[in-house]
């Protein structure tokens, strides 16, 4: 099977499990479980889950068992774009070429929608013994890592930073510290997650937590290019929004040439983590592509 074949075969039974989450009796609140699915079958690359059921059989894991882990990540990530996108936080109109969640819905509704993915993530992953399978500590152990990593020392803890960084000029430190928590943590969690998943041990748990941060960073790096080079039908949102909200980006701060030099490195970081699980072809390459992308 082709790299490409596998990450479609992933893609399909992420789909297949996030299409269970949405399934939803006639409600009066059918108004919200709308704007959830609007969000959450926007389209996106679904590189988080993907990540998640290829750490798992890089630990020698059933997919199966992973594929509640693997969807809780994704209703995380897309509560957080819900957010993001609302006029109190970065304001803009556009997710994956489409009106975003509160755009369509309203502010009020987008909220409560992000607060419902939030939420589903956890019921996922609790129910997971039950429904798919897996090993109860794997689960109660994701519960643990999951919400550290989209709390207020992950995610959370980033956009915070990210807040606060508005018409100010922030030094490096600071600015990689944001990256950690706004971009990294998340993809940590999915690595890490897959590796609970699949029976892996506590060297299994760093290695794939050492590879997320530094392909966490790598993509924020490729973000913050992106946002000066690319077109908003390339990026299906708006371009230069960080450069109206007077944000300091790697690009800011180092210039577009530094920037790209940074993400290779970051890149290069990032293999040498999966040396740990015998290089598989599937993630460096997965791992490559994130470098070379236009969107």
């Amino acid at each position: 099977m082709t790299n490409r074949e596998l990450q479609e075969r992933y893609r399909q039974k992420i789909e297949a499990a996030l299409e269970r989450v949405l399934t939803f009796p006639p409600l009066p609140q059918e108004e919200v479980f709308s704007a959830m699915r609007y969000s959450l079958t926007a389209g996106g690359k679904r590189l988080r889950p993907i990540l998640t059921l290829a750490f798992c059989e890089a630990c020698g894991g059933e997919v199966s068992h992973a594929l509640p882990f693997a969807a809780a990540v994704d209703l995380i990530h897309c509560y957080s774009l819900i957010h993001d996108d609302l006029p109190c936080m970065d304001d803009d109109d556009l997710r994956r070429g489409k009106p975003s969640c509160h755009k369509k819905y309203g502010e009020a509704m987008a909220l409560l929608a992000g607060d419902g993915l939030l939420t589903a993530a956890f019921h996922c992953i609790s129910n997971a013994p039950r429904q798919y399978g897996t090993d109860p500590d794997a689960a109660l152990r994701a519960v643990e890592r999951l919400s550290h990593y989209a709390g207020v020392l992950g995610m959370i803890g980033g956009q915070v930073m990210d807040l606060a960084a508005e018409n100010r000029t922030v030094d490096a430190d600071w600015l990689r510290q944001m990256h950690e928590g706004k971009t990294s943590a998340l993809i940590q969690a999915a690595c890490e997650l897959g590796v609970l998943a699949g029976g892996g041990d506590e060297h299994d748990l760093s290695a794939a937590a050492d590879f997320g941060l530094h392909l966490g960073l790598a993509f924020q790096f490729i973000d913050d290019i992106l946002d000066v080079t690319a077109t908003e039908e390339q990026l299906g949102k708006p371009i230069g929004s960080d450069d109206r909200q007077h944000k300091t980006t790697c690009v800011t701060l180092y210039g577009l040439e530094r920037a790209r030099q940074l993400a290779a490195e970051s890149t290069a970081l990032a293999l040498d983590a999966l040396r740990h699980f015998g290089s598989p072809p599937f993630l460096c390459a997965l791992t490559r592509q994130m470098l070379e992308r236009d969107h």
